[in-house]
Formats: C-alpha cells, sequence, structure tokens
C-alpha cells in the first residue's frame, strides 16, 4: 500500500472557475500572500492598493470594506484598525510628535482623554480642554504648538453638540489639523468633510457593526498626504483586522441607513415622553430643543442616533438610580450601543469632568436598540417605581 503524501493536498492544482457573484463578498484571510515572481515580490508597495503584499497590509476583503467606508464617510482613503480607540490612537500618533499639543473637548470619549494624560504625555505630547460650544473661546486657546483639535458630535456621555462649524473656521485660521469622531453620526447623520474636517474616524463597533459582536475602527481622509501619514502609523503599529470581522461589517452595512434612523426614531419618542415624567429633570438629546447645542445639531444634521442620557431628579439617591437601572428587564447593563439590544449606564459625572458637574441629578444614559417603542416604554415605567 502507498502511503499517502500531503504535498498533494497542499498543493493542489484545482483552481475554482471565475464569474462566481453573489450579495456578500468572498472572505479572504491570510499572513503569507503569494507572489508569481521576484519581480513581483520587488515592485509591489503595501502602501497601495494595486497589489497585495502581505495580510497585515490588506486582502481583497478588507480592501473592499475600506473603500466602501470611505465612500460612507465622503472621503477619498481609509485604513481599518481593531477598535475605535485604536483610531483614537492612530490619529494621535501619526500627527503628534514630541512639543506639540492637542486640544481636546471638555465632553471627550474618556479613554481619549487618558490617552493624552498617560502615553501621550510620556512622549512629551501636552493637552488641553475647550468648551465645544466656544468657538470664540477655542480661537483663544491656540498657540504655535497646537498641531490636532479633536472634535465630538455630540459629546460622550453628556451629548451636547458642539458648534462645528465655527470650530473648523477657528482651526483652520490657526493652521491646526481637524479630526472628529463621527461614531454618533456613522456616516449617516453628519457629513464631516462638508464641514471642511481633515479626518473622520468612527467605532465601527457601534452602527456599521450593528450586532453588538465585532470590535473594529476607521480613519478616513481626503487629504493624500494626510493619508501618507497615517498609513505609515499604519503599518508601523501592526494594526490589522480579521477578515472574518470585515465579513460581518460587509454584511451589516447595507442595513445601516435603515437601522440607524429606527433607532433614531424610537430613541426621540422616549426622549420627549422621558421628559414629562416628573423623576427625570432633565433630558440630553441634541434633537430636543433643551440639550445644549441643539441649534447646531438642526443646522448641521439631517437625524439623530439613538443615544441619550437623562438626568434622575437630584432628590434621589446614587443608591436609587442604581435600583432604577437594576430593575429594567429589557434594558440591559453594558458599554456600547447600536446594537439590538437596549442598554443602561449611570454614570458619576463629578468624576468626569474637570469642575462641579453640568447638570444636578444622576446621569444615565440609555442607548435603544431594536425593540419597540412601546415595549421599551413600559419597561421604563415599571423601573421608574424602583425611585420610591
Amino acid at each position: 500500500m502507498t502511503r499517502f503524501d500531503p504535498t498533494e493536498l497542499i498543493h493542489h492544482p484545482y483552481q475554482a472557475p471565475a464569474g462566481f457573484a453573489a450579495p456578500q463578498l468572498g472572505v479572504y484571510k491570510a499572513s503569507t500572500v503569494m507572489f508569481p515572481n521576484v519581480a513581483a515580490l520587488r515592485q509591489r508597495d503595501w502602501r497601495f492598493k494595486d497589489g497585495y503584499t502581505y495580510g497585515l497590509h490588506g486582502t481583497p476583503t478588507t480592501f473592499a470594506l475600506e473603500e466602501r467606508i470611505a465612500t460612507l464617510e465622503g472621503g477619498s482613503q481609509c485604513v481599518l484598525v481593531p477598535s475605535g480607540l485604536a483610531a483614537v490612537a492612530l490619529v494621535d500618533l501619526a500627527l503628534l510628535s514630541p512639543g506639540d499639543e492637542v486640544l481636546l473637548p471638555d465632553n471627550v470619549y474618556g479613554p481619549s482623554l487618558e490617552l493624552a494624560r498617560t502615553d501621550l504625555a510620556r512622549w512629551g505630547i501636552t493637552h488641553r480642554l475647550y468648551d465645544p460650544l466656544d468657538a470664540a473661546g477655542l480661537a483663544a486657546l491656540v498657540t504655535p504648538n497646537t498641531k490636532l483639535l479633536w472634535l465630538e458630535a455630540a459629546g460622550s456621555v453628556t451629548m451636547e453638540f458642539p458648534d462645528l462649524a465655527g470650530l473648523v473656521q477657528a482651526a483652520r485660521a490657526a493652521g491646526v489639523t481637524t479630526a472628529i469622531d463621527n461614531t454618533w453620526g456613522a456616516g449617516i447623520a453628519l457629513r464631516p468633510f462638508e464641514l471642511g474636517i481633515d479626518i473622520v474616524m468612527q467605532a465601527l463597533t457601534k452602527f456599521p457593526s450593528g450586532g453588538g459582536d465585532v470590535l473594529m475602527g476607521s480613519v478616513t481622509t481626503r487629504s493624500a498626504a494626510l493619508h501618507e501619514r497615517i498609513k505609515l502609523a499604519h503599518m508601523h503599529l501592526g494594526y490589522g483586522v480579521a477578515g472574518n470581522d470585515a465579513e460581518l461589517l460587509l454584511r451589516s452595512l447595507p442595513s445601516l441607513a435603515l437601522r440607524y434612523h429606527a433607532h433614531d426614531a424610537t430613541a426621540r419618542a422616549l426622549a420627549e415622553w422621558l421628559a414629562t415624567r416628573p423623576e427625570i429633570s432633565r433630558v440630553l438629546h441634541p434633537a430636543l430643543p433643551g440639550c445644549p447645542g441643539h441649534a447646531y445639531w438642526r443646522a448641521q444634521c439631517t437625524a439623530a442616533a439613538g443615544l441619550f442620557s437623562v438626568m434622575v431628579d437630584e432628590r434621589y439617591s446614587q443608591a436609587q438610580v442604581d435600583a432604577f437601572v437594576d430593575a429594567l428587564r429589557l434594558f440591559k447593563i453594558g458599554y456600547s450601543w447600536a446594537g439590538p439590544v437596549s442598554l443602561a449606564v449611570p454614570y458619576d459625572l463629578s468624576g468626569m469632568r474637570g469642575g462641579r458637574p453640568p447638570y444636578p441629578g444622576t446621569l444615565v444614559r440609555l442607548a435603544i436598540g431594536l425593540e419597540s417603542e412601546a415595549a421599551l416604554r413600559a419597561d421604563l415605567v415599571q423601573a421608574l417605581r424602583a425611585l420610591d
């Protein structure tokens, strides 16, 4: 009996016929990419999408996702990274050097601020906070060392909507590069490049994924020079994303707009209703007139995400607010948002802002999923009884 030679499986000559068409793209997973000859190995450049060099630098699956995210954002180039925070770090490390300064909104995403306070500070990069509703105040803060301005729309947790037009104008006048976290807008509600913003990042973990099961981020540009700097840092840091994760994003993108508007409609209905409840002293939702920056949202956006916060009246203790959150049945307790399941998280604003908390009471952030508005309202009604 002859012994089987595994070489026949590894180097099998069969090639599937070309021309297979299906709604979803094929999934390519590779570390090694094979070249037809040495000349091709030497000629291909990992910086460009005219060929493949190594799995870390892209496959047909990740190239396709990058191009679709660039189209979603209205940009021309995109790179993918393992998370939204990785996207923030990539921009910082690509553009900032020792002695430089980055300006952050005072309602910035907490991990972005921690990155500035710790790692960037160790590398000689300073940061300051600014009021995102005060463009004139920002102009007074800029110095020759200011190289990057981060924008968030809406602000993290407290949901103030910034004066994007004024802030961008002030940054441009001083020659400062602007970058925005567009996770909330998702390319649907807000088109940052149309406002003159230079760099747009997203946590694709949120709306583009939509399933609460993928971690990924993106950085999109229109400027070839900025893209080259970001692409070089991307390579130096060894960032890459898995083919199966890219597959899940590609599968979810066609329903992004439908899901976004469904989240928006339910969230607005619940926010307007909660504003009438005696237990709630304030609703922080950019589409509601009482939210700081509402006029800027109205001027710059076409929709709003399914995310908002409520201030539970200050007559209730933290323990009572925690009991309210614990009493929720359909709302689960957990971070992130934009998945099918609604989420609730209480926050201590005194630990998140430099001075006194901006609003009285205790904040609870609500991320509205895809459940019916009636079911979520009934859940909130029964849970609010835990405050008494």
